[in-house]
């Protein structure tokens, strides 16, 4: 007999209903958990759920609103939510419904009653979703009457650090980040971690599903990892590879800030030639020789390092950055980069999980013998299997990037373009990111603008549209839309979330089209990008972005093209 029950109230949305009903059911399948779902419309429900259902049921999901027969529910534990996000994240849903039908028995420090929370946020660029997830977390915390301190992470530090005696103090740590974290602080404390969307989508739901399941943080941060991670073993398969590579993404970009910057001041200083030997000496040249002898001299080996962190913790660090120094020597580049981070992380884990040493030797293994197995296994490897294919490899790509017109540049810019705006930062939008700005490193600039003009148009287009079709939006949207401009010209594409999360069938499609729009006409009119950030403040900087009017059309057309097309695809607000 089905435990758990689902009714859908559609109201006018009778299609969404059913999309919605048939989500929940596909996910009760994949859980292998038997759901009973019922679908009201205004003239009530067509296939009303028996009473020997609902008397055997430990729980009801109430999705839309209107009459949804309620009453016949009695004591049964409810949970409510909308229909957009059922289409928009099903799993979430269902989790805040199985969470009360298991009735999971408290752990330690668990029971009712007001927590202290610390939390941690972070994501690889540390801009949207890191402080999305912070808002998340806070204003769930205060609703179910919890006190929260979060500390954010990103690229420029952590910001807000918590404090020993607060991380003392909780009762509890919550840790929501796409990229690695240092838990170190936390031995003998309740963690549980999760992504950034997991608070962005339901802050209170994941605080009750922290509070029932974190686990506790052992001492031995390094053999704790080795051994698995104090988290749900789901929430780690769902993480994988994304995180780690999302990691290493995370530290490598201030030094890609830093050296293309720098490069293109040298050339604002010392002109075109000022980097050639025979200006020595001169400010333009030291400029370049800092940004581009040091700073992207350090790109791939940060790349490597971090992503062989992110999975073996601090003793994968050294293995990865030399991997990842022998990569940029063999001239395999960030593809090298990429494997010797993973080669080096999974290397330093399987024999930091598989030496065993007397108790008096443990201190040894993180300082000696884990850095010097580890990195004579993973640079031998990159110098006699890895390094000379990859290096073939970005070699042949590389020449395509530079080489390319016509056809293949337009294809090219459709595609990243049209990738930044598919899920507004989530992984499809971070593969096309990660991927334009590791090539900055070698020299292949022209994919950064496509992502950057392809990322700012989905935000700037909303804004568009709730100016030109006021009556498509509720007034609290129209006076979003000014602050989803200021996000989109700073190149926060997380500035459209809200509005495709609202209607994603009549959004996201006008989104993607634009956004292809200003990667294509980007590539085929040469514009380049030697920064992979900031947005319009880029643009007067002198030399970070070659082209600056085709750059301005390219984002005036995408722009154009996604307000037009939103505001023909919806529907006149209520």
């Amino acid at each position: 007999m089905a435990q758990l029950l689902a009714v859908v109230g559609g109201g006018d949305l009778s299609t969404h209903a059913v999309l919605a009903a048939e989500a929940l059911r596909k996910a009760a399948g994949r859980r292998n958990t038997p759901i009973a779902l019922e679908i009201r419309g205004k003239g009530g429900s067509g296939n009303p759920l028996p009473d020997a259902v609902i008397a055997g049921a430990k729980a009801v999901l109430l999705v839309g609103e209107g009459d949804l027969g309620e009453s016949r529910f009695g004591a049964l534990h409810r949970a409510r939510a909308a229909i957009k996000d059922v289409l928009t994240d099903v799993n979430a849903v269902f989790d805040r419904l199985s969470v009360g039908a298991e009735a999971p028995s408290p752990a330690p420090n668990a029971a009712a009653g007001p927590k202290r929370i610390v939390a941690i946020t972070s994501c690889p660029t540390g801009i949207a979703h890191t402080f999305m997830a912070a808002e998340g977390i806070q204003a769930a915390a205060q609703a179910l009457g919890h006190t929260v301190r979060v500390e954010t992470q990103g690229s420029v530090g952590a910001r807000d650090a918590l404090t020993a005696a607060e991380i003392a103090a909780a009762d509890i740590v919550l840790i929501a980040a796409d990229t690695g974290v240092d838990r170190s602080r936390f031995a003998g404390k309740r963690v549980y971690a999760t992504n950034t969307k997991a608070a962005i989508r339901d802050g209170k739901g994941l605080i009750a599903t922290a509070l029932a399941e974190a686990q506790m943080q052992a001492a031995d941060v390094s053999q704790a990892q080795a051994d698995g991670p104090a988290r749900p073993a789901a929430a780690e398969t769902k993480a994988g590879a994304y995180k780690h590579l999302m990691t290493g993404v995370s530290f490598m970009l201030p030094f890609v800030v830093a050296g293309g910057l720098l490069i293109a001041l040298a050339f604002a200083v010392g002109g075109i030639d000022a980097m050639k030997p025979e200006n020595a000496g001169t400010l333009g040249y030291a400029l370049g020789e800092i940004g581009a002898k040091a700073a992207f001299a350090l790109i791939v080996p940060a790349l490597a390092g971090y992503i062989a962190y992110s999975i073996a913790d601090r003793p994968g660090i050294a293995p990865g950055m030399i991997g990842g120094m022998l990569a940029a020597n063999l001239q395999a580049g960030f593809l090298g980069g990429i494997a010797a981070g993973f080669i080096a992380g999974y290397t330093t884990r399987f024999l930091n999980k598989h030496i065993r040493l007397h108790k008096h030797l443990e201190g040894l293994k993180p300082v000696l013998i884990l850095p010097l197995l580890a990195t004579t296994i993973t640079g031998l490897l990159m110098v006699y299997v890895v390094g000379v294919p990859v290096a073939a490899v970005l070699a042949a790509l590389t020449d395509w990037l530079k080489g390319m017109q016509g056809a293949s540049a337009l294809l090219l810019g459709l595609v990243l373009g049209g990738m930044m705006a598919v899920d507004m930062g989530g992984p499809i939008n971070k593969a096309a990111y990660a991927s334009s700005a590791a090539l900055l490193s070698s020299g292949v600039d022209a994919p950064m603008a496509a992502v950057m003009l392809g990322g700012m148009t989905p935000p700037l287009g909303i804004a568009l549209a709730t100016r030109l079709f006021p009556s498509r939006f509720t007034a609290p949207e129209r006076e979003a839309g000014g602050a989803a401009a200021v996000l989109g010209a700073a190149f926060i594409t997380e500035g459209a979330i809200p509005f495709a999360a609202a209607d994603p069938l009549r959004v996201i499609p006008p989104m993607v089209a634009g956004s292809s729009i200003a990667g294509a006409v980007a590539l085929t009119s040469g514009v380049t990008l030697k920064v992979p950030h900031g947005g319009l403040f880029v643009l007067p900087i002198p030399n970070a972005v070659t082209n600056v009017p085709g750059a301005l059309i390219a984002l005036a057309a995408g722009t154009l093209v996604t307000g037009l097309l939103v505001g023909l695809l919806k529907k006149r607000a209520a």
